[in-house]
């Protein structure tokens, strides 16, 4: 690396006294030093010190450029710091980082977890609705939160979840001096925690927790009745093989289950929804698993809601397909994108047969039927039909 005007620094509680030479060296030489006030009086940096402006705006720094400049944040600032929002503005040549210890290292360190197995997740500005996805029975989960207040809205939230036979640990300023540990019951959770530097560490205990497989309950979701049902959807999710990273054009999308389960499986969704009560069960949805960051809800009907959305990995039509629809999503599809139809009409299933016919995939019908009463016995009540087909572009 030749000679990086900027220098990203991890610092501790312990201040100065747990900094690395190169740290301490970069620091000394700063013409200017960039951090959270906390961070500046650590380090004892005086007037050459730059609080960070509220909110963050990492073009501060670069107003620096070419200059000698520090930069101070907790811990690993490439763990829920400001590392990564940096770099990416730089060029390689410009930057040099020296991390030190992450509060989820502290934290595992302290309880003698192993870090690889744990949960790890920035609460700071999230909803407590981002733990849905990771809880469950003996799981280990390490939070930063905001403040200590937020630790006893989160109790009251795993309580009222049925999560209240919980282990919480509550862990202040990890590494220094002050550094206090507390352990909780999280329905007896009733503690004044000094400073607003606060970690939680979660060992979960309660309920099952959420299935991790295709295919939840139809009872999880806010829907009208307009849902994917259950075997269905698992029958969708098989066929449209989401991966992590992946974005989906949910179409037609009722309530948003396809869109959340794809969501769970790492990707990121667009629900198009054209009915105004729809698209708030969508959210609904999306915000009680926590995913309302990785599901973008869009009123409207295709093919003119897609027109400004970015290309997809996958498309699903849960419902309204014809012919000029069809021709006009195809055409934006890049090669390689995978497309999954279900209709439960003669006309739509008419149209499926023919669009097998030319483009090939797979075809298949579906007949699903349940236990029902039938006077003092019991009988099979028949679902419409369902007929999937599902091709890649």
């Amino acid at each position: 690396m030749a000679d990086p005007w900027l220098t990203i620094i991890g610092i501790g509680e312990d201040g100065l006294a747990g900094l690395s030479e190169a740290s301490r060296k970069a620091l000394n030489e700063a013409e200017t030093v960039f951090g959270g006030e906390r961070h500046l009086a650590l380090a004892g940096v005086g007037s050459r010190g730059r609080p960070w402006p509220v909110p963050f705006d990492a073009d501060i720094v670069l107003s620096s450029r070419g200059r000698p400049t520090a930069v101070l944040a907790s811990g690993d600032p490439f763990w829920h710091g400001a590392g990564a929002g940096l770099a990416e503005k730089l060029g390689g040549d410009e930057w040099i980082a020296h991390p030190a210890p992450s509060t989820f290292s502290l934290a595992a360190a302290r309880l003698g977890w192993r870090l690889e197995s744990v949960t790890c997740i920035g609460l700071h500005a999230a909803p407590f609705e981002r733990l849905v996805p990771h809880l469950a029975r003996d799981a280990r989960i390490i939070c930063l939160v905001r403040d200590a207040a937020a630790v006893d809205d989160l109790a009251k939230w795993l309580t009222e979840r049925g999560w209240g036979a919980s282990l919480l640990w509550t862990l202040v300023a990890l590494g220094g001096p002050r550094e206090y540990i507390d352990q909780h019951r999280v329905d007896l959770f009733a503690d004044d925690i000094a400073g607003n530097l606060v970690a939680v560490a979660l060992l979960a205990r309660g309920t099952q927790g959420m299935p991790r497989s295709s295919g939840l309950s139809d009872d999880l979701f806010i829907h009208d009745g307009q849902i994917t049902k259950r075997p269905v959807r698992a029958l969708a999710l098989s066929a449209l093989a989401p991966r992590p990273g992946e974005r989906l054009w949910d179409i037609g999308a009722g309530s948003g289950s396809i869109s959340v389960e794809w969501a769970l499986c790492g990707g990121t969704a667009t629900a198009i929804e054209a009915r105004e009560e729809r698209t708030a069960n969508i959210r609904s949805n999306a915000a009680a698993f926590g995913l309302s960051h990785r599901i973008t809800v869009v009123k409207g009907r295709a093919p003119e809601a897609v027109a400004a959305l970015e290309a997809p990995d996958a498309v699903f039509i849960g419902g309204g397909l014809d012919s000029a629809m069809f021709d006009e999503i195809w055409s934006r599809l890049a090669p390689g994108t995978r497309l999954v139809a279900h209709s439960v009409t003669l006309e739509t299933e008419a149209l499926l047969g023919d669009l097998h016919q030319r483009y090939g995939g797979e075809l298949m019908r579906v007949d699903i039927a349940y236990a029902g009463p039938l006077g003092r016995y019991r009988s099979w009540e028949t679902a419409r039909p369902v007929v999937q087909w599902s091709t890649v572009r």
